[in-house]
């Protein structure tokens, strides 16, 4: 066997795609265990109501979007892979309400603000954790909130066994100074 090579994120989530692994689609055991990290108390957290605009930073394929859209008044997306924004963008059509954004969330020019801005299990992708925080904060109305589920894992490689992916740990002290 081939040993397993590196790849950047968004590749890595491409192929997720084209392996057929939707986390809105999950199973029971596997969306229970998820709900650990990000369930109903982080939904709770969000404070949600019809009136709040909402960003999800990594929508992947709208796994948290599906619960958290039709709570907001608008709610936007952005992810890095593209094939995660097209199945998204799919289990997404019932919601007049929602926009998907293909793009980096470091680089793309966003046009608002929003009363609610959220991220879980996505951080641990970002290298530069502090002007993420920046244009969080930056994109954040007054009185906005931001609520962030980082992950456990400490590795600074994730093996998926037919690939690799380069991840920057999470160190809440470290975000919580940001």
């Amino acid at each position: 066997m081939e040993d397993s090579k590196f790849v950047s994120i968004s590749e890595h989530y491409d192929m997720l795609m084209d392996e057929n692994n939707d986390p809105v689609y999950d199973p029971k055991p596997l969306k229970e265990y998820m709900d650990k990290s990000d369930g109903q108390y982080f939904i709770d957290c969000l404070n949600l109501t019809p009136m709040k605009d909402v960003l999800e930073i990594g929508v992947g394929t709208g796994r948290l979007a599906i619960r958290v859209a039709g709570k907001s008044g608008t709610f936007c997306g952005i992810d890095i892979s593209e094939k995660t924004v097209i199945r998204a963008r799919k289990n997404l059509n019932e919601f007049n309400n929602v926009t998907i954004i293909w793009g980096d969330f470091l680089e793309y020019s966003f046009s608002g603000l929003y009363d609610v801005i959220y991220a879980s299990q996505v951080f641990w992708h970002i290298r530069d954790k502090q002007n993420a925080i920046s244009k969080i904060a930056k994109l954040l109305k007054k009185n906005g909130i931001f609520v962030l589920s980082i992950d456990k894992i400490q590795s600074e490689v994730i093996d998926y066994i037919s690939r690799k992916i380069r991840m920057f740990p999470d160190d809440k002290e470290t975000i919580l100074r940001f």
